[in-house]
């Protein structure tokens, strides 16, 4: 009884790798070739038109490339995957990574925390640390640390975008540059692969730039689908950040170029 029991586990574990490789290298043949048909993939990877369609679906559901009629192609770089879907997306993967920061950040340390679904699992991380001071332009990352009454929790000036309770503009990245603290926790929406940290609201990522420039440390938190992904506006390069956290191990031309510039890796395996 065990033995089948063991026999159907591995087959099962069997099945989603082979699942998790044919997405990777769709995504990876997009990226390549732009547009790809349903026939062409159904072709190419031996499998029925119904299964490449159920392919396609989950990806653009993940925000990893954009459905059209007929088939599927690059993921259109102006605009996020809505927030409420983010929220949910990977979300073990963010928690799983947001642990991982938290053992990182001792007690009575000082730090930024940006806009993001990630950098909002950070902040239920630290909940149990002790005596945080805590500069926040996200007012749910605020709501979430305010409940531990040993924190000081200071929230941004700016203008609220009602999506997803981010604070943005002029009036945020003047109240940041008050401030230098230990560490500036921060996401992102896409790191492509010569190594440059993109998003899609330039009002957010002059917030974000504001906390790398005012951080003694800096702490980059995105899950493995941001590797590649398509965003138009730019943030720097991940060689100014000191460590990035993240789920999978990224592609190997960006862990050569953060070998080179000295940023750490941790991977919450």
């Amino acid at each position: 009884m065990f033995d089948t029991q063991d026999a159907a586990e591995e087959a099962a574990e069997g099945r989603h790798e082979a699942v998790r490789m044919r997405h990777e290298q769709v995504l990876q043949l997009i990226r390549e070739q732009g547009f790809m048909s349903i026939g062409a993939l159904a072709e190419m990877f031996s499998v029925t038109p119904q299964t490449v369609r159920r392919d396609i679906n989950i990806l653009s559901r993940q925000g990893l490339l954009q459905r059209h009629h007929g088939g599927a192609g690059p993921v259109l770089s102006t605009e996020n995957v809505d927030y409420l879907d983010r929220r949910i997306m990977c979300l073990q993967e963010k928690r799983e990574i947001a642990r991982l920061v938290a053992q990182q950040i001792p007690a009575r340390s000082s730090l930024f925390i940006n806009i993001g679904t990630t950098t909002e699992e950070v902040a239920k991380a630290l909940f149990k640390h002790d005596k945080l001071r805590v500069i926040t332009n996200n007012i749910n990352v605020a709501q979430t640390m305010s409940k531990n009454a040993s924190f000081e929790v200071i929230v941004s000036g700016g203008l609220v975008r009602h999506k997803d309770c981010g604070i943005v503009g002029e009036a945020t990245i003047d109240f940041i540059r008050q401030f230098k603290v230990d560490y500036g926790i921060i996401g992102i929406s896409s790191i492509d692969m010569d190594g440059t940290l993109l998003d899609f609201d330039y009002r957010e990522v002059r917030a974000a730039r504001a906390i790398m420039e005012n951080s003694r440390k800096v702490f980059l938190v995105t899950d493995h689908t941001k590797f590649g992904r398509n965003a138009m506006v730019r943030l720097g390069s991940i060689e100014e950040i000191d460590a990035l956290f993240t789920d999978k191990r990224p592609p190997e031309e960006l862990v050569e170029i953060m070998r080179r510039a000295g940023v750490a890796l941790h991977v919450a395996e």
